[in-house]
């Protein structure tokens, strides 16, 4: 018992020493800690800013993705170890940008009161206000743009209405609800899986819960995070997207197996002046993959693989646009 409690522990330790490998901050660039009180405890994120700049500069918030993913776009529990979002602080930094990335909720070194069972996804939301303004008085930033990946696509929808956003970048963002994504996954797993998973939803729509989940579906759902996933169901993109008043970029890789390209072309359709930026084999990490599900996901534990060029170079470039 006491050796399977140490390779227990050796392995946890060897994880998450592997999230922080990979990746230093450029020299040319200062990284700072940041922390922000907040009703339920406070949230902790890295603020990255150029140095030797004159003037004021564009500053990016990366809102994360779903999971128990931290600032810097890590989940070592589910072998999530890619240091995407730090990677693109770093690369965003040296283009003379700005960025903060934060843990979520119950991430990391943020701290709150919430437990899992009360988080819904508007808590979220709550936070990206919180650093929104947080940002906006900062005089050294000339403008905020939000950087919403995967889930965090939805988050940035709700926190953008009325405040001083000047763009919306949507990476790997979904056009359709949750719970329509949600079964879609679910053709993967054998069928019982499916189709209790179904009655699930079926339960949740009615504003109902279920104690007993099979232990098979707690990746996806279980009981502690059955309010969450509700509040995430009642948000639809599509409709957050089309009040979106500030320039919108939606990037999408054709190599994304969780994501696929119909969920870009979504949100595109429904916000027409939106601009979509496709780019050939990068998938959900912004990584350079083919569509092979085992490499491609091979990558998401390489934390000194590079994001993909030309994603940097694309966002890179409507940002400097954005007036």
């Amino acid at each position: 018992m006491k050796k399977l409690a140490f390779l227990t522990v050796a392995l946890f330790f060897t994880l998450n020493a592997l999230a922080q490998t990979g990746v230093t901050i450029d020299p040319s660039l200062t990284e700072s800690p940041v922390t922000l009180k907040t009703f339920s405890g406070s949230i902790s994120g890295s603020l990255v800013v150029p140095q030797n700049v004159s003037g004021k500069i564009p500053v990016v918030l990366i809102i994360g993705d779903a999971g128990a993913v931290d600032r810097d776009g890590n989940d070592p529990k589910a072998g999530l170890t890619a240091n995407t979002y730090k990677l693109l602080a770093n690369d965003l930094g040296k283009k003379g940008i700005a960025t903060l990335r934060y843990d979520k909720r119950l991430v990391g070194q943020s701290v709150t009161t919430t437990k899992e069972s009360e988080l819904r996804i508007d808590d979220y939301g709550d936070d990206a206000i919180s650093l929104i303004n947080l940002l906006n008085d900062d005089q050294r930033f000339s403008k905020i743009i939000l950087f919403g990946h995967g889930e965090g696509s939805i988050v940035s929808m709700i926190a953008i209405a009325d405040m001083p956003i000047k763009a919306f970048i949507s990476a790997e963002g979904a056009g359709d609800p949750a719970d329509k994504l949600l079964m879609d996954r679910m053709k993967t797993k054998p069928k019982f899986l499916g189709d209790e998973f179904k009655t699930i939803l079926d339960s949740m729509r009615k504003g109902k819960t279920t104690d007993n989940i099979d232990p098979l579906l707690y990746t996806v759902v279980k009981p502690s995070t059955e309010h969450f996933i509700m509040s995430w169901c009642r948000c639809i993109p599509q409709k957050g997207i089309k009040k979106i008043k500030v320039p919108v970029l939606i990037v999408q890789g054709s190599t994304d197996l969780l994501i696929s390209g119909d969920q870009a072309d979504k949100l595109k359709k429904a916000k027409s002046d939106a601009t979509l930026l496709v780019i050939n084999n990068m998938n959900h990490i912004l990584k350079d993959a083919p569509a092979d599900p085992d490499q491609n996901m091979a990558t998401y534990s390489k934390p000194d693989m590079p994001l993909k060029p030309e994603f940097v170079t694309g966002i890179v470039d409507f940002i400097n646009k954005v007036k």
